[in-house]
């Protein structure tokens, strides 16, 4: 009795004296997180990759932002907003004494001109600071214009110092949602026009880290902002270095010399669940790696030639091959996680007798001929991804699958910042393309219109053009409830599976290895790499 007693009071003296059993975050140290490659630039605004948001990420904020490990919408740069009845507009009201990282001003005449820089039609009215915009961007803004939001967006008010009205031409369901993507981010307005073309190479944000060094194809170091807004980061630094080779990488991780090792091999994981000096987080990925077709070439815009290639591929080997139990073959372009999702649809078998009989029935072999080609060639992407961690082994699998069925198929690998650039072109010698997207704000808008619908506008992937299709997603972005959207983007999914416009190849899981040494980093559902609470044991 007295042993219970002297326990009794020992835990009564621990937990009043307010000791914890939870380790308390450290300040200071670089922490080293190794990647598949370089970025392409890091102004997010001309942008469309993983490799430059991810460091953005850390260097800019948004009016609205995503919870930590959710899309839920919070208060980012703005502390509140409202709608109007209508759904027509949104008044946004603006944190105080938040600046850039050169000293300017965050307010509203900064919001106006950095989301308005983007607008064909420059619709801006600034309250006090009148900038003038660059005569002309030698970039284009992917995002923006395959959103179509110069024909969502009508303009933009800076009504007082802290106070902004964004005013809409048409009712946008994922309006909100899309103000926290990457695109939508602050920039100093002084920065951009001293720099001009220069600032994608020398970022100026609000964000928790300052941009110090870029050396090419190498490493991007970034320093802790101590005057953040929120409070001064952990970490001293952030190193971003490019290591391509997934092997290469893992090794690095192994033996110290990076802390994070971001897109691993499914046999890496299996070996760092075995090291005692590593540790492993995962999560479900909204995401789909696919295959695209080159629409602009009349080859392929025969949907029964490309119903065949579909039952060409034998898509779960590919799956099973690539991402061992971390991946799942895919039927829809949205993952199953994702509210909207058709479960009723059945995807295509693999059947290389049904395969061979539609590619003879549409001719396709003479068709071939006739373009003055005696092979396809498949464009692939040199390094790992989050959706996909070896698409060269995939496209080996793509090719042998294809000459099962008497196709000649080439292999293109290109640098992974030019094949960007270059798949958008649809360069007539590109019949098909391998990539696929992660979720920027876990709409269905973010997959289905954005990676689908070519007659939204020419910077969509996949120059696909479908009139039901394309009406099905204006009337989803326009529709006033959830129900309404659901069934919309149902029937969208419909269309894809009956015209076959990209074969859905897989949804991937998400897993990074660190060093055990590495406190609160969090993946994130939209592949987002945030920073600012990241410790050093």
């Amino acid at each position: 009795m007295l042993k219970k007693l002297r326990i009794g009071i020992a835990l009564w003296l621990l937990f009043a004296g307010g000791i914890s059993f939870a380790e308390e975050p450290k300040s200071g140290g670089t922490l080293i997180i190794g990647r598949g490659g370089d970025s392409s630039g890091l102004d997010p605004a001309f942008e469309s990759d993983g490799n430059s948001f991810m460091v953005c990420d850390n260097l800019f904020e948004q009016l609205v932002a995503y919870a930590d490990e959710s899309t839920e919408i919070v208060p980012g740069l703005a502390t509140s907003w409202e709608m109007s009845p209508d759904g027509l507009s949104y008044t946004f009201h603006l944190r105080k004494d938040v600046k850039f990282h050169d000293g300017a001003e965050m307010n509203a005449d900064a919001v106006a001109f950095s989301i308005g820089r983007m607008m064909k039609e420059k619709n801006v009215k600034f309250f006090k600071d009148q900038w003038n915009f660059p005569q002309k961007y030698l970039h284009i803004a992917n995002y923006w214009l395959s959103m179509e939001m110069d024909k969502t967006l009508d303009s933009i008010e800076a009504k007082d110092s802290a106070t902004v009205i964004f005013r809409l031409k048409c009712r946008d369901a994922p309006f909100i949602a899309n103000m926290a993507m990457d695109f939508a981010v602050l920039v100093s307005p002084t920065a951009i026009l001293k720099l001009g073309e220069n600032f994608k190479n020398h970022p100026i944000g609000t964000g928790p880290f300052r941009f110090s060094k870029w050396t090419r194809d190498d490493l991007i170091i970034l320093d802790a902002n101590k005057e953040y807004w929120n409070g001064k980061p952990y970490l001293n630094q952030i190193i971003f270095k490019s290591l391509p080779d997934n092997s290469d990488r893992f090794s690095e991780l192994r033996n110290g010399t990076i802390d994070i090792g971001l897109f691993p091999d499914p046999e890496d994981i299996e070996s760092a669940k075995k090291n005692e000096k590593l540790k492993l987080i995962s999560q479900p990925g909204i995401n789909i790696a696919y295959i695209g077709f080159n629409h602009t070439k009349p080859l392929w815009q025969d949907n029964c030639v490309r119903q065949a290639f579909a039952h060409a591929i034998n898509k779960k080997a590919i799956t099973d091959a690539v991402y061992s139990d971390l991946g799942q073959a895919a039927k829809n372009t949205i993952p199953p996680t994702m509210w909207g999702y058709n479960d009723d649809i059945q995807d295509y078998p693999y059947d290389p007798e049904l395969a061979k009989r539609l590619l003879n029935e549409a001719k396709f072999f003479n068709k071939l001929k006739e373009a003055g080609q005696s092979r396809i060639t498949l464009w692939t992407m040199s390094i790992a991804r989050p959706y996909n961690p070896n698409p060269l082994k995939a496209a080996q699998m793509i090719h042998d699958d294809l000459k099962n069925i008497g196709i000649d198929l080439q292999v293109v690998s290109i640098e992974w910042t030019t094949y960007l650039k270059k798949q958008r072109t649809q360069a007539p010698d590109m019949d098909l393309f391998q990539i696929g997207w992660s979720s920027d704000n876990g709409d269905p808008d973010n997959f289905l219109g954005v990676l689908v619908d070519g007659l939204a506008n020419s910077n969509v992937r996949t120059q696909w053009k479908n009139e039901e299709y394309h009406n099905i997603i204006v009337q989803a972005r326009q529709a006033v409830s959830k129900e309404e959207r659901v069934k919309l983007y149902r029937r969208a999914q419909e269309i894809i599976h009956e015209e076959m416009p990209l074969m859905n190849m897989a949804h991937s899981m998400v897993v990074c290895p660190m060093n055990q040494k590495v406190m609160n980093f969090k993946l994130h559902p939209t592949s987002s790499i945030r920073m600012k609470n990241v410790w050093i044991k």
